[in-house]
């Protein structure tokens, strides 16, 4: 006769191991070879569920070969309109365009020459967690930068202290009463640049429209 489960040593009843949590990532490059690339060093690491087409992602994982307008867009794009953390993939950022990748909500960032598996796993993790992993060099850049714009005070307005030095270019030729056409000219940037400024400061800076970016410039003494 078997025995009864109630009688058996607890040392005898199978325990069933929880199941982890795994971070859903949604991939998204430039190129089909970029993305698959991508998506393989992903598939078998077990902290991860890759998402296919449909379906709400905690990370965002964004392979960019450049970083234009429009791939500054599309980061906007990810962190406010999808609500995703966002990990950038890219083979180098700038200095003039780094403030510009942490304003966009960007959690962490891979050289591409460093896109191991281990690597894209550690930093997909992170930013799940809420937060930051940028390489060392880049790290390095950030701190320059702060410390340059904190030794400015007010006459080099910066990121930290309310815009960026282009913005302060784009407001205060908005300010003069210069359309979007004007400015892009004047700044030799292209519209669609200068419009992406714009939508930065007033989704930033909770702000309505472009008068509101003039005004609150104004009364904060930026202008």
């Amino acid at each position: 006769m078997s025995t009864p489960v109630a009688d058996m040593p607890a040392t005898d009843i199978p325990v069933t191991a929880p199941k982890t949590n795994r971070v859903r990532v949604a991939v998204t490059a430039p190129d089909p070879i970029s993305r698959e690339g991508v998506r393989s060093q992903l598939r078998r690491q077990p902290e991860v569920e890759l998402c296919e087409s449909s379906g709400p992602a905690t990370v965002a994982l964004l392979v960019e070969d450049t970083l234009d307008d429009a791939a500054l867009a599309r980061l906007r794009r990810t962190v406010r309109g999808e609500g995703a953390r966002a990990v950038l993939v890219t083979g180098a950022v700038r200095e003039h365009e780094l403030i510009d990748v942490i304003e966009c909500g960007v959690k962490a960032v891979v050289w591409r020459r460093e896109a191991t598996a281990q690597r894209l796993v550690q930093a997909v993790l992170t930013a799940a967690r809420g937060g930051g992993d940028l390489p060392a060099d880049l790290l390095g850049q950030l701190i320059g930068q702060v410390r340059r714009l904190h030794r400015g005070g007010a006459d080099e307005p910066g990121f930290f202290s309310g815009f960026t030095k282009r913005e302060m270019d784009v407001v205060r030729l908005v300010a003069e009463g210069l359309d979007t056409a004007q400015i892009a000219l004047k700044l030799s940037y292209s519209e669609r640049t200068v419009k992406n400024v714009m939508y930065g400061l007033t989704t930033r800076l909770h702000l309505r429209n472009r008068a509101h970016v003039v005004a609150y410039a104004l009364r904060e003494g930026y202008i």
